[in-house]
């Protein structure tokens, strides 16, 4: 009898086991934030690893690489064609260091991000001469060692002015009369368009690409010069609104043929275009991106 009161009295007053369960499972478990901590730390590094090492995106804040990349082209360099060098980590940390880990020359036609020295900030251009070529410029035509590079006849492209004013944030072209003169137009659909003079340029590898040519400008002669070695010597398709080889360091250009340290990886595709027009508003959204541009590749073409 008292066993049994016992007994009674325990389920009574008492948990039982599952009741203990249920009430283990309801009480909140606390947030481990130093595991927290450790994953998101572990994801970072992985990015910056990724970016280092094998490709990162790549934004277009300037229109020296017209016609073929506009302001806001997003892009893929990949860093590894080259092999890796003091610049190739995603921040520029590194002091200057000799070489590079598993190097390999660029080809002549490529289009490379490089940063110019004593700066951190990334330019992208084409590259055109290699060590031992001798390069110059008369006159707006490029002749690399000895023989003027192949020009096709003057032809026009029509791009569409997005903003038609350098109000706008972030402007596709905004061709400025200043930068280029008699190139607004309507077009029959009533759009804005700025039309650029172009010559297709061949090196001699064969690989042929546009160059815009505007008329006589500062860059349009340069002292024919003999790449040292381990040096690069690169050029903006749009010549004569690029600071390039062409220019000093002071002028905001590359300061001649360039250590191939300081080239940052080889651009591959266009993933996305953004026009600047677009904001907050839903209903713009759809000015924001130009159609078309996506997986455009970035190698020149090879004659057959």
């Amino acid at each position: 009898m008292k066993d049994d009161l016992a007994l009674s009295t325990t389920e009574a007053g008492e948990p039982g086991e599952s009741e203990r369960a249920t009430a283990s499972a309801a009480k909140p478990s606390k947030t481990d934030w130093a595991s927290e901590l450790r994953g998101i730390l572990w994801l970072i590094l992985a990015v910056l690893g990724f970016h280092t090492f094998i490709a990162k995106p790549f934004y277009i804040p300037s229109e020296s690489m017209l016609p073929g990349l506009l302001v806001g082209d997003q892009l893929v360099v990949s860093k590894f064609p080259y092999g890796w060098s003091f610049v190739s980590p995603t921040f520029h940390v590194l002091p200057f260091l000799h070489g590079r880990l598993l190097g390999q020359l660029p080809e002549r036609g490529d289009v490379v991000i490089v940063t110019p020295p004593g700066t951190e900030t990334d330019y992208i251009k084409r590259l055109i001469a290699l060590p031992g070529d001798r390069i110059a410029v008369r006159d707006g035509i490029v002749i690399l060692n000895g023989v003027p590079l192949k020009r096709g006849p003057l032809h026009y492209v029509d791009i569409p002015n997005y903003g038609g004013a350098p109000l706008v944030s972030e402007p596709g072209v905004t061709c400025d009369p200043l930068q280029y003169p008699g190139a607004l137009h309507t077009g029959a659909d009533g759009k804005s368009y700025c039309r650029l003079p172009l010559y297709t340029e061949t090196l001699p590898n064969g690989r042929h690409y546009e160059t815009v040519d505007l008329g006589p400008s500062p860059g349009d002669n340069y002292p024919e010069t003999l790449i040292p070695p381990g040096h690069v010597f690169l050029m903006g398709d749009n010549r004569d609104r690029s600071a390039d080889s062409r220019f000093s360091l002071a002028e905001q250009g590359l300061g001649g043929p360039v250590p191939w340290e300081y080239l940052g990886g080889r651009a591959e595709f266009i993933t996305f275009s953004k026009t600047g027009l677009g904001s907050w508003n839903p209903l713009t959204w759809g000015q924001s991106f130009r159609g078309g541009r996506a997986g455009t590749s970035l190698h020149a073409e090879r004659d057959k």
